[in-house]
């Protein structure tokens, strides 16, 4: 058996043991001993004494079960100190001396309970209700976690990675209910849909299956034909409303309608050429329309080699959804009636998908790959850079990039392996504005969009917070910069656009980060990247960055080196006192969690701690044990009696009492 580790703890202020008192006076009392004895038998005494208040305060040995720690306690400790707590730390069951034992693995398994009480109440403070398209998103999304339970228990387990998988393109004219039927395949909300043309403009990928088959599908914006004159594209994309157009010049702006809908069609194209099975959907509704046989055309000449299915929308009545597709016959397809909202349809869909596509390979082959993907979200204000930064990393035209501000709405996953191997998962967000700009402007994609953005960060392991160079901290990057801190995320800053800064000299650098740590206090312990995007300048080390702070969210202290950096904080500063001359005492600390790393302090009352001194723990622990780009909690838990110490404490009741009635018996 390994020897018990010794630890360094604190548990208030110097103190001498009773027990030692009561051998100082019957060493001073004459009928103890002999006369002859007692001067040198006091001198051993008391040089014994100073020697005990040399020591450290605490000597604590950690063994396999149990926390034993023994104490010194002082004359002035006891007084201040009231019968009940000193009942609950001293321990004199075994024969008077002070001795406090605290089982590890209670406390460990109370650590837990803390840490799974606050996680639940943070989620709770963290949902976005502040707008009725919020409240329906959170909806949603509870429809979405029991989608995916039962997904879970009836599919078979995801083996075969992404990029490996056969893709489904959706393609059709705006407005058709692309992502609609895109969310009813992938069983989740991925894509915002609105009663609005030109809302989705680049790729979204999504993961579904249907009998042994598991395929991507692949949404894309509404493919726009040459014959369109500019007036109709703008009013068809609604790009006359888009987000920030106000603040860009005459010549940008016209320069940027004009090349969106070539954009949005490249990224159409792009997904088409990638996939096995082509999706064609029309809109019942509507009939057949010009854009509808131009599409048809442009597949049958382009994409004959594929596998194309004619999908007509919006067919709610099985009786009249046969009537509106006999409409689309000329089209040279078969024509399938489906309604995305209800589902009507989508099985005979979803089979006809599968008999275009081959059979998966063996999943033994893919038996090797990791489980844990970290995500990294890119987030910021509109127009910083963030897709620009997403297509340097993965070499790609992936997603749209525009001087309009707001050119992305959705929140684009796209998989990602960095130079030393390590996957990643890149999420491009949509810029974030002030809650109150979004509310005044009236546009439901952009509230859908913002909320995506949140959503994007809770379910992300690291978020690069995207600035631009010279405008550099506004109260937009800190309102986000709290969002970050509070849902534990592990956080990078990223100044982008840094070729903009004019007369940069070496110590450019140092001055502003002097400046963004004084402004973005909150984020003191992220790391700082500058790159240029549009150059690709420097964009793998947000990357090397980002790999290094998720190492360091996931890192784990053991139970030694925690209580030891607490005692030397405790050593150097301890708690201050109440007016009432309490002090705070910490018993034990352990990390509980990990991303983000969570420690439980076990005190003998929370509220002696005041904000100060938290915070003050908070930078010992940075400063000894590191935690670079990542948050820390700390949990103060009041320590509770336990079982074995509430029946040591009756039987010392007990035992107390007995002498009591004897010396009363003698008395009468």
């Amino acid at each position: 058996m390994a020897a018990p580790l010794e630890l360094m703890c604190y548990r208030g202020t110097t103190s001498s043991s009773p027990s030692l008192s009561k051998t100082l006076s019957l060493l001073s009392s004459p009928f103890a001993i002999p006369k002859s004895l007692s001067p040198i038998l006091r001198t051993h005494s008391l040089s014994l004494h100073a020697s005990l208040h040399s020591l450290p305060r605490f000597v604590c040995r950690l063994s396999a079960n149990e926390f034993k720690i023994s104490s010194i306690a002082d004359d002035q400790l006891q007084e201040e100190d009231d019968g009940e707590e000193e009942g609950e730390l001293v321990d004199e069951s075994d024969g008077g001396g002070d001795l406090l034992t605290v089982d590890v693995d209670d406390l460990e398994e109370d650590a837990r309970y803390v840490v799974e009480e606050f996680s639940s109440s943070l989620s709770t403070q963290l949902r976005i209700v502040s707008t009725v398209s919020c409240i329906n998103e959170d909806d949603n999304d509870d429809q979405e976690k029991v989608s995916r339970k039962q997904r879970r228990l009836t599919s078979t387990v995801k083996t075969i990675p992404d990029h490996l998988l056969q893709r489904v393109a959706i393609v059709g004219r705006p407005n058709v209910g692309k992502s609609a039927l895109f969310n009813r395949l992938v069983s989740g909300n991925k894509a915002i849909v609105v009663d609005e043309p030109g809302v989705t403009r680049d790729r979204l990928y999504g993961r579904s299956f249907w009998g042994d088959h598991e395929f991507m599908v692949v949404d894309t914006g509404g493919v726009l034909t040459v014959s369109k004159s500019q007036a109709n594209v703008m009013e068809e994309l609604a790009i006359s409303t888009t987000i920030g157009m106000d603040g860009i010049p005459l010549a940008s702006r016209e320069a940027a309608v004009a090349r969106m809908p070539s954009m949005i069609e490249k990224q159409a194209t792009a997904a088409v050429e990638e996939s096995s099975v082509i999706i064609f959907l029309v809109d019942g509704q509507a009939g057949l329309t010009a854009a509808d046989e131009e599409i048809s055309d442009w597949l049958r000449k382009n994409f004959s080699d594929k596998y194309i299915i004619l999908a007509v929308n919006k067919c709610e009545s099985p009786r009249k959804g046969i009537i509106q597709a006999s409409e689309f016959w000329s089209l040279g397809f078969s024509p399938l009636p489906i309604s995305a909202i209800s589902g009507t349809g989508t099985g005979e869909l979803l089979d006809l998908v599968c008999s275009g596509l081959k059979k998966n390979e063996d999943p033994e082959e893919f038996a090797e790959q990791e489980d844990y993907v970290p995500a990294i979200a890119i987030v910021g204000r509109p127009n910083v850079g963030k897709s620009s930064i997403l297509n340097a990393l993965v070499g790609e035209d992936r997603t749209i990039v525009s001087p309009v501000s707001g050119t992305t709405r959705d929140a684009i996953d796209m998989e990602f392996t960095g130079p030393d191997g390590q996957k990643f998962r890149l999420i491009d967000t949509a810029g974030i504005r002030r809650r109150a700009v979004v509310a005044s402007s009236g546009s439901m994609t952009e509230a859908l969009s913002v909320n995506r953005a949140f959503r994007a960060i809770r379910r992300s392991d690291v978020v690069a917070l995207v600035i631009e160079a010279l405008a550099c901290i506004t109260e937009q990057d800190c309102k986000i910069a709290e969002r970050i801190e509070r849902e534990g995320k592990g956080c990078l800053i990223v100044v982008n656009k840094w070729d903009t800064i004019p007369n940069k000299n070496q110590q450019t650098a140092t001055y502003y980060e002097e400046d963004v740590r004084e402004k973005l206090r909150i984020l003191g312990w992220a790391p700082i990247v500058y790159s240029t995007a549009i150059a690709g300048q420097s964009v793998d080390k947000i990357i090397d960055a980002a790999s290094t702070v998720e190492k360091e969210r996931s890192r784990r202290l053991s139970t030694s080196v925690v209580n030891q950096v607490v005692q030397e904080a405790l050593a150097f500063k301890s708690p201050p006192r109440t007016r009432g001359g309490k002090r705070g005492r910490i018993y034990y600390c352990t990390q509980a969690a990990i991303r983000p790393p969570t420690f439980v302090f076990f005190v003998n009352d929370a509220k002696l701690f005041p904000e100060t001194y938290r915070r003050y723990m908070e930078k010992q622990l940075r400063s000894d044990a590191g935690f670079l780009g990542t948050p820390i909690r700390l949990l103060w838990s009041n320590r509770r009696k336990t079982e074995k110490e509430e029946g040591r404490a009756a039987t010392r009741a007990q035992a107390n009492l007995v002498p009591r009635e004897r010396k009363l018996e003698l008395a009468t």
